[in-house]
């Protein structure tokens, strides 16, 4: 279906593109010496017993309090005081957890199966061709490569290596980071590919000739930015960048498309929609059918969860087309004529007519749509239950995959259609396995699915040619041993009487002796759903030195449909932090741990909730790590994408009632100099254009200065996953888990 599947992920597309304003900073009142000896002397009081914070300390924590903007310094990227900052901390943390001789241990098991050859190569398909992007201990970079079906399907592939990102990297002097590539069917020789330097979300973006396998000299090539392509033909393309601020939204993202001509300049790309400044972003994409036929959208992003779809004309001619669908929509895929959609509000598209379910998956006759403008017949597709919801779907030439989670756990489904409209059956799958699609051919009916638990190594799977059976095609190998270990599915109840579920992974005779360290991971946010997946670094780092680990399922994910995630927005947020309260609470209650052994973690979103818990829960846990966070929740929309993220949050700036709720919540406004905290490891990234750095410098800078136990690791590169390789992954995890084992592991008896 072409690249349409830039489109399709389009929301995830808004936390991983688009470049922010950086707002002017102020200097700080200290020099970086200043800073550096700071560091130095509340590290000193944590090796003795806390001091009473000082008066200019006290002081400090007041003017955050009461909003004034001492620390916007911090908000300078690159800044030369922010920088000293950092790097004393990293000076100081680095040498803590390093000097422990677990972190080497940790690190280089880690290491192991993240650069192991023996890791599943998955691949997409392409023209009959299956590529991939495979990273190793000699390809930090990676390779960009591709194989035949025939071949893949050996013990040993045989691999046609197109790019060698690492020879790249070092010919241009760039650290290269893969973002994908975008090429145009049905021959797939020329692309578009996507390269981050360092890891940030902006990147360039640069044509690939596929016969000659090198980049099109004056071929189309675009600076780094947050943006988006789409093929039209071999000589145009569809763009949408935000190099002009003047075309950038206040997330800074695109909100204007043009239609960009081979051989003439950027700057004469022709305007087909504009949207506006007030919008999230623009972003086309390109629905394409087996049989050849396409159409170009562009989804207008009004807010993070809103959206108003336009179909596009093909030549420098037509006019956009405004699709009459419902504002909280997410298309799914295209199978032959129909648009599979699914709506997150109920909808009511005739009035006095039908009203489809918030949570429903539709379909319309594309075809139909674009002749005419107006809505076609709608078709029901499937409606989940109460507790199931909608884990995607993709097509093939003549069956429509698609994951079902029932319970958090997903189940594997085909659809079909014909003159009685929808039908759809289940293909067996492994049990108590999370299901997802790896990869399916709309121009066959080749499709690969993965299954994989939390002590059951990820195997892939390859779809049978009449979507009846799986067939195995590869396997990760075990690499942790899982003797003693059991999964359990357990529910907590939250203030409100809502029931939570959360996975624990441990050893019952263990931790129904006694308690024990035990690590609990959430999220809750944005619709993103957390279902069983295996992890060998998890494994190896933390359950066979003995810790318990629990995933839990809060509110504010898509664990149970579109109802859900909305439960907990704005200024129903508290909702989402009871919920991980109660099973904190509900682990201590059942004798799993104590608040002394019980570590709570998570990024991006989910370190917000981390430091939450920290700034309202610290008696219940015995350590935090906030990964990536945003933390500073007065500011968060004036940072980088942080706009975009309000129909989450709250809009601070148009709505009393929210700025005040985002203020009782906001970590770094609710620390109390005369209250006791765990230990808090802090980590970001200066690479990170999606959350900004500055919301973990400022916590880190402040609780430094309060004398409180926190360590703080800033990685140079590495854009919002705080990591831009293999190798620094494998530090950041072996620096988290030695912190862990420091915090809850060494005190037990």
């Amino acid at each position: 279906m072409g690249d349409h599947k830039s489109m399709k992920m389009y929301k995830a597309a808004l936390m991983a593109a688009g470049s922010g304003l950086l707002l002017a900073a102020c200097e700080p009142a200290n020099s970086g010496d200043v800073i550096v000896n700071q560091s130095a002397s509340a590290s000193d009081a944590r090796d003795g017993q806390r001091a009473s914070p000082d008066a200019e300390s006290r002081a400090l924590n007041a003017a955050i309090q009461s909003g004034s903007e001492e620390l916007l310094w911090l908000e300078e990227v690159e800044g030369e005081a922010a920088l000293a900052f950092a790097a004393a901390q990293n000076e100081r943390s680095l040498g803590h957890l390093q000097a422990d001789p677990r972190y080497q241990q940790l690190h280089d098991r880690a290491l192991e199966v993240l650069e192991s050859t023996d890791r599943i190569p998955f691949v997409g398909v392409r023209g009959g061709e299956l590529w991939n992007f495979w990273q190793d201990a000699n390809n930090t970079h990676g390779l960009w490569r591709r194989t035949t079906l025939e071949s893949y399907e050996t013990d040993a592939p045989e691999w046609d290596v197109v790019l060698d990102l690492d020879a790249l990297a070092d010919a241009e002097g760039r650290n290269w980071v893969w973002r994908g590539s975008s090429c145009l069917s049905p021959d797939y020789n020329r692309c578009i590919l996507t390269l981050s330097d360092g890891g940030s979300d902006a990147a360039v973006r640069r044509e690939w000739d596929m016969e000659t396998r090198s980049f099109v000299e004056g071929g189309f090539e675009i600076d780094a930015t947050k943006g988006s392509t789409a093929w039209i033909d071999e000589d145009t393309l569809l763009i949408a960048t935000a190099l002009d601020p003047a075309e950038t939204t206040t997330s800074g993202y695109p909100f204007v498309v043009k239609r960009w001509t081979r051989g003439t300049p950027i700057e004469e790309a022709q305007v087909v929609f504009t949207g506006a400044a007030s919008d999230v972003g623009v972003w086309p994409a390109r629905y394409q059918q087996a049989d050849g036929t396409f159409y170009l959208l562009a989804t207008q992003a009004e807010t993070f969860f809103e959206s108003v779809y336009w179909l596009l004309p093909d030549n420098a001619q037509g006019e956009p087309i405004r699709l009459t669908l419902p504002r909280r929509v997410s298309p799914q895929a295209l199978f032959g004529d129909q648009l599979v959609f699914s709506i997150e509000e109920d909808w009511t598209p005739v009035e006095g007519g039908e009203t489809y379910p918030q949570g429903a998956v539709l379909s319309l006759s594309m075809s139909e749509l674009a002749a005419t403008g107006e809505l076609p017949a709608i078709e029901t597709v499937f409606v989940p239950g109460e507790r199931q919801s909608v884990g995607g779907f993709a097509a093939t030439a003549n069956h429509l995959l698609a994951v079902i989670d029932e319970n958090v756990v997903g189940g594997l489904w085909v659809f079909t259609r014909d003159e009685n409209g929808w039908q759809r059956r289940q293909i067996e799958t492994p049990e108590n396995t999370s299901v997802s699609i790896t990869t399916a051919d709309d121009q066959s009916d080749l499709a690969f699915v993965s299954a994989q638990g939390y002590l059951t190594p990820n195997t892939l799977y390859r779809v049978s040619a009449d979507a009846t059976s799986l067939s195995p095609a590869k396997s990760m190998p075990s690499w942790f041993d899982t003797t003693g270990l059991e999964v359990e599915q357990r529910e907590a109840v939250s203030a409100d009487g809502t029931r939570i579920p959360y996975f624990i992974i441990h050893n019952p005779e263990r931790s129904g002796a006694e308690p024990g360290p035990t690590l609990l991971y959430a999220y809750g946010g944005f619709q993103v759903s957390l279902n069983p997946s295996y992890s060998g670094t998890m494994g190896r780092l933390w359950l066979e030195n003995g810790g318990t680990y629990v995933l839990a399922n809060i509110r504010g994910g898509g664990e149970f449909g579109p109802a859900w995630h909305q439960a907990g927005l704005t200024t129903n947020r508290q909702r989402i932090y009871d919920d991980l309260i109660a099973v904190a609470e509900a682990l201590v209650e059942d004798g799993v741990t104590t608040t002394g052994q019980l570590g709570v973690m998570g990024g991006s979103n989910g370190g917000l909730l981390t430091g939450v818990m920290y700034t309202q829960r610290p008696d219940l846990f015995g350590a935090v790590i906030s990964q990536v966070p945003l933390l500073d929740m007065m500011r968060f929309h004036t940072m980088l994408a942080g706009a975009s993220w309000q129909a989450e949050y709250g809009f601070p700036d148009e709505n009393p009632e929210e700025r005040d709720f985002l203020r009782s919540i906001s970590p770094l406004h609710n620390v109390n100099p005369d209250r006791e905290y765990p230990p808090l490891f802090l980590l970001t990234s200066t690479k990170d254009d999606r959350v900004h750095p500055a919301h973990a410098r400022k916590l880190a800078y402040l609780t430094d200065a309060l004398g409180l136990d926190m360590l703080y690791y800033e990685n140079m590169e590495g854009g919002h996953s705080a990591a831009a390789n293999l190798r620094e992954t494998a530090n950041r995890l072996a620096l988290e888990y030695t912190f862990l084992m420091q915090n809850l592991m060494d005190g037990e008896e």
